[in-house]
């Protein structure tokens, strides 16, 4: 199963995200030599997206006014 990704706020490329923070990864472009440096972005705290999960259990409350019925 591959990890859901989002865009990295630093470097803009599609990211990973693995236990709500983005992988580690390397920025865009070209490398220096055989340098490994990674992006400022990578193990930053990813914002949460209730787009991707609207509750912890799949259901959805519908904006309704007052008590809501108990069953």
């Amino acid at each position: 199963m591959s990890a859901p990704r989002r865009l990295c706020p630093v470097c803009r490329r599609e990211i990973a995200v693995v236990a709500g923070r983005f992988a580690r990864h390397d920025p865009a472009g070209a490398r220096v030599g055989a340098e490994l440096v990674s992006c400022p972005g990578s193990r930053r705290q990813a914002p949460l997206d209730p787009a991707l999960q609207p509750s912890l259990d799949g259901s959805v409350v519908t904006a309704f006014p007052g008590q809501l019925s108990l069953f």
